[in-house]
């Protein structure tokens, strides 16, 4: 069901529940909805509190709903979203983006290595919103190569540090409980953090991550929203990637860059591929445009009806 809001995914695909709550660092609400046919929102950085969740990385955690339309996530969100004075990053105001989305950006970065099939079903949902009278552009993130390393370099620097509290001491839980990956990332987060590295690897990250920021501003000076898969690969069999740790980051390629510039994010069922797995897609706008997003999910899903669609058994 993808990673880490699986559970939270596959409930709702599953139909146990109405909507369910993710949590997104680097695409775990996204890839996830897409993975199992749902749809997911990545909300702007700071919009929804992340008070009672467990710090991973946070300056890109970002709590988010997830449901089966688009219309179910509209009204999720709208109860979730708002200060709060617990959450040190809740942000107390924000600039809506409220546009009229006339014209669709394609970042011809996120679609170097997709598949024929994936590129057909993306193809389908543009033309989808062309009928709905939207322009499509194509532009350009140069700076979508360098998102993954920039990410994991952050994320795992900042978990190296938060996680750090679970001693054994103060929490009566030392780090024998943690996973084999979530040991692996805190140890490559000291790294990055030790003396001699810090300027090599942190400080330049965190230089990458302004370049990325500001490409999206330009980006949207030329386009509404953007539009892109949500996952370079399709949804993969339970473990075939745990021995392979670097494959496994790969799979965040066309999520992650989100999180860094700290933007919001759709997560929408497009259709299927071949072996009937789910294909999804992602409307990406600036800061603030979160409810214009879902407004364009809910024009996307008149007009469609994946959302309705489980997979069927081979």
């Amino acid at each position: 069901p993808g990673g880490s809001s699986g559970g939270s995914a596959a409930s709702l695909s599953a139909g146990i529940g109405w909507f369910s709550i993710g949590e997104d660092t680097g695409g775990s609400i996204r890839q996830p909805a897409a993975f199992c046919g749902v749809c997911g929102l990545k909300p702007t950085y700071g919009r929804v509190s992340r008070y009672g969740s467990i710090a991973y990385a946070s300056s890109l955690d970002t709590v988010g709903p997830m449901a089966r339309s688009a219309s179910d996530l509209r009204a999720v969100f709208d109860t979730v979203v708002g200060p709060d004075e617990n959450d040190a990053t809740s942000v107390h105001s924000v600039e809506k983006e409220n546009r009229s989305m006339k014209t669709i950006g394609l970042p011809k970065e996120f679609f170097a290595d997709l598949s024929s099939e994936q590129s057909n079903v993306v193809e389908r949902a543009v033309d989808t919103l062309k009928k709905d009278g939207m322009k499509i552009k194509e532009v350009t993130l140069p700076s979508t190569k360098y998102a993954i390393s920039t990410y994991y370099l952050l994320a795992t620097a900042e978990t190296s540090s938060n996680l750090a509290r679970f001693d054994g001491i103060r929490y009566g839980h030392d780090r024998c409980n943690f996973s084999r990956e979530t040991k692996r990332r805190i140890m490559l987060g000291t790294y990055v953090l030790s003396a001699g590295y810090y300027d090599q690897y942190y400080a330049l990250a965190q230089k990458v991550r302004s370049k990325i920021i500001q490409e999206y501003r330009d980006v949207f000076q030329e386009c509404d929203v953007l539009l892109a898969p949500v996952s370079p690969i399709p949804p993969f069999k339970v473990g075939e990637l745990t021995t392979d740790p670097l494959e496994m980051y790969l799979a965040d390629a066309l999520t992650v860059p989100v999180n860094v510039a700290g933007l919001p994010a759709l997560a929408l069922p497009a259709g299927f591929e071949k072996n009937n797995l789910p294909v999804g897609l992602q409307l990406i706008g600036p800061q603030g445009s979160d409810e214009t997003l879902l407004d364009l999910g809910q024009t996307f899903q008149k007009e469609t009806d994946f959302h309705t669609k489980r997979p069927e058994k081979p």
